[in-house]
């Protein structure tokens, strides 16, 4: 059959990459893909938030199934339109979708049916919630934007000085557009962070292996929240305890409360948790795959992947065989442009590419690329990212970051700290 893959970024590239290898396809579009795509599919220029488009692609393929890969086409509803045709759809409807694009939908759902997340105040208005903040005692506290951010719109402020401008960058300066117009202000939760995926159809619940995002731009966590700089799986300190408590505490009550708020869900889970002394709780929601997180578990998967996003698809997941891993662990680095999550250029020369595709136990996977005639170019924030697997942690470090550096283009830049031991001598998740 075909498939189509919808966005153009890492995430998208990943997921073309794993689906190319099964037998069951016998060709891969994507829309609108990148450079790296173009290297395992056939890249179509249809925008991922060009839904009438994508759905008019779909008939005019035949296509057997769509993967859909970013949030905004789900928010605005082309799972609904796919399904309404009968078109398998791997991805979530615009009412679950809601689950991510609005942070006031989460925490009011987490609310109601009870499951643990961090306590927080909404407001519509700047000069409330600096009211709210100048009462705060206790700090670090969390500042979000209620909406969609690209991963950008969470400010954890130390004290009230840093609070204030980021409650006037959201909602005066507004610097994530209309997903500024609330915002909620969270407690700081204190813990080790780890994102849990889970594949649901509806009523079963596939839980896939543990990974660790590291989304602030410096080395040992500082600096501004971004899309993700790089990724470790899995997770040496998530115990078969710990798995278990996520399972019953989190992800089996948002299950039942979706249903519950007449939500049939169809596609992957992302939730963002901390794992604090009284037991995870949830940080976000995301209704699709992390980025960079998913590069690192389609290199860890052994498995095909079509037959279980097609079981996912059309409610059949119970019958499906639960995917194999390879049980190496994956190191992934982020390869920026200068200017990062900020302002930044574009078009920059990448080369080297073939060299760090050759190290051993190494892929690479684009992101913000183009084709330009016998080049590729740099076309965003988070050029590449390289992902390595190794007998050991050290092993896949040492990969990724050797393949890292025989990649050149002007200013790039990435942290040198993915899946290394953290500030104060305390072991990273994966090393534990």
């Amino acid at each position: 059959m075909k498939v189509l893959v919808v966005g153009g970024g890492g995430r998208e590239h990943a997921l073309c990459w794993k689906i190319a290898r099964s037998k069951r396809v016998k060709q891969v579009l994507c829309a609108p893909g990148n450079a790296g795509t173009a290297q395992v599919a056939r890249n179509v220029n249809v925008a991922a938030d060009d839904i009438d488009g994508l759905v008019a692609l779909a008939q005019k393929e035949n296509v057997g199934l769509v993967v859909v890969g970013p949030e905004d086409p789900l928010v605005l509803g082309l799972a609904d339109r796919l399904r309404e045709l009968k078109i398998p759809v791997f991805g979530p409807g615009a009412k679950g979708a809601q689950m991510e694009a609005s942070k006031v939908f989460s925490k009011d759902l987490m609310e109601r049916h009870r499951i643990p997340t961090a306590a927080s105040r909404t407001f519509d208005r700047s000069g409330q919630a600096k009211g709210y903040l100048e009462s705060c005692t206790v700090w670090p506290q969390v500042i979000k934007a209620e909406g969609l951010a690209a991963g950008k719109g969470v400010y954890i402020c130390h004290d009230l000085e840093e609070a204030r401008q980021a409650v006037d960058a959201i909602m005066e300066e507004k610097r994530h557009g209309d997903s500024g117009e609330r915002i909620l202000v969270e407690e700081f939760l204190e813990g080790e962070e780890a994102s849990v995926f889970a594949l649901i159809d509806g009523r079963t619940i596939l839980i896939l292996e543990s990974v660790q995002d590291h989304k602030q731009v410096g080395e040992g966590d500082t600096g501004p929240n971004t899309g993700g700089m790089g990724v470790v799986s899995p997770l040496r300190t998530l115990s078969t305890r710990l798995h278990r408590q996520i399972e019953q505490r989190v992800l089996i009550p948002t299950v039942h409360a979706m249903r519950q708020e007449g939500i049939d869900y169809h596609g992957v889970l992302f939730v963002g948790l901390m794992m604090t002394e009284g037991g995870p709780r949830v940080i976000e929601y995301n209704v699709r795959f992390g980025d960079p997180e998913c590069q690192a578990l389609m290199r860890r998967m052994k498995s095909d992947i079509v037959p279980i996003l097609l079981a996912c698809a059309q409610g059949e997941l119970e019958k499906a065989d639960p995917p194999q891993w390879d049980a190496r662990p994956c190191v992934g680095v982020v390869a920026a442009a200068g200017g990062y999550p900020g302002s930044y250029r574009k078009g920059d020369a990448i080369r080297g590419l073939e060299g760090a595709a050759a190290v051993e136990g190494v892929e690479v996977f684009h992101a913000g690329t183009k084709q330009v005639g016998e080049q590729i170019v740099t076309n965003g924030g988070r050029v590449l990212c390289i992902t390595a697997v190794g007998a050991s942690l050290d092993e896949a470090r040492e990969s990724a970051y050797r393949a890292y550096d025989a990649i050149a283009w002007e200013d790039k830049f990435c942290r040198r700290d993915i899946g290394q031991r953290r500030p104060g001598g305390q072991p990273s998740p994966a090393e534990a």
